[in-house]
């Protein structure tokens, strides 16, 4: 039986989040991947409220986080997640654009436990979602308390 970790991915580009999701699927990654449109949302998702106070129990095995969002950015939900006791186990990884000095800093200083800056080709970009997904989805053991799914095939 092979568990499938949750990803969370938050990107307000309608665009971006449909080039990642066509990634994991050309890249035969089956996670399931929970998309939220801004930082907002995605806190809204961590602590089960809003929209989300239904969802089922148990954190993502990984965060994919934009940093240039509306509402709440990138940089604040990363600070949230992880000064949260019981949110900063959960792996974030950072996936824009941006290839500022400062942002790259700022990201490490508040715990980011990896920064990708998004490849401007989409073999590329497959290749590079290909290795964040293998490493974080599959071979990465999560934290205690993330999603798993089980796979009966």
């Amino acid at each position: 039986m092979t568990e499938l970790k949750r990803v969370l991915l938050v990107e307000d580009s309608p665009n971006d989040a449909e080039l990642t999701l066509e990634a994991f699927a050309e890249s035969g990654l089956a996670n399931e991947v929970v998309w939220v449109r801004d930082g907002r949302e995605a806190l809204d998702y961590l602590y089960k409220e809003g929209t989300f106070a239904e969802r089922p129990d148990g954190l993502p095995a990984v965060v994919l986080l934009d940093l240039k969002m509306p509402k709440v950015d990138g940089l604040q939900v990363l600070e949230q997640i992880k000064t949260n006791s019981q949110l900063k186990t959960v792996p974030v990884v950072m996936l824009t654009s941006s290839r500022e000095e400062a942002d790259l800093a700022r990201s490490y200083g508040l715990g980011v436990n990896a920064y990708v800056v998004k490849p401007v080709g989409f073999p590329e970009f497959v290749k590079a979602l290909k290795d964040l997904g293998l490493f974080w989805a599959v071979v990465n053991e999560p934290p205690p308390g993330s999603l798993r799914r089980s796979n009966l095939s």
